[in-house]
């Protein structure tokens, strides 16, 4: 494991490793954290959505954002230098960006809401997964042991995340995961507009030929 190959992946990963693991036994910093829609509105504490994107609930919440943030933010890290999209400083904008983005509807459904909590970098975690299938469509994702290109993945759990976020079942932020992935295509599309256009007939070359497993 080589820090020096992804630096800013590896240095959010460990954050986030630090202050949920500081949140875990600490209710009170959890509390001063954790996305509040209702305190937000009524304290004026902004703060909450960036902060409430690096406390996690538990061993397991943290474990699988980081280990999909291990594998996708490092390719994204890696895209962002090699085709000059902006390097590191546009992969924090995408991280940040998705943080706060991803949490905005859900402030705006629940801001009355004495009793909504929500944590976890899933909207940051989101918008990096989904910027790499850009880059990547057909690259292969184990779902339970099951491989399965990124685009089909990507199709599957938009519908999965929309379908949940309207029955609102279970504690999973599933707006945050759905507002999250879109804000990441679309940021890199405009990304890649701004920066690199020429880009785009080789990205519509390779979403018109599957070639699995690469």
């Amino acid at each position: 494991m080589d820090f020096s190959s992804a630096p800013v992946t590896f240095s959010l990963i460990a954050i986030n490793v630090i202050i949920s693991l500081i949140g875990f036994s600490n209710a009170a910093f959890v509390d001063k954290a954790v996305m509040w829609p209702y305190r937000i509105k009524r304290e004026k504490e902004y703060y909450r959505f960036i902060t409430s994107g690096f406390i996690h609930a538990d061993l397991v919440h943290l474990f699988f954002n980081m280990f999909s943030f291990y594998f996708f933010g490092r390719a994204i890290e890696s895209y962002f230098s090699e085709f000059g999209l902006g390097g590191n400083i546009s992969y924090l904008l995408l991280y940040f960006l998705g943080v706060i983005i991803a949490d905005i509807p859900s402030y705006l459904k629940n801001q009355d809401n004495y009793n909504y909590r929500a944590l976890g970098a899933s909207g940051a975690v989101s918008a990096v997964i989904f910027a790499c299938i850009l880059f990547n469509p057909w690259g292969i994702i184990l779902i339970y042991f099951i491989p399965m290109p990124f685009i089909i993945f990507a199709f599957l759990y938009l519908g999965y995340c929309i379908y949940m976020s309207k029955r609102n079942i279970g504690h999973v932020n599933h707006d945050a995961h759905l507002w999250g992935s879109l804000f990441g295509l679309i940021f890199t599309v405009v990304l890649i507009a701004s920066l690199a256009p020429q880009m785009f007939p080789a990205i519509m070359e390779e979403l018109s030929h599957p070639h699995f497993g690469r």
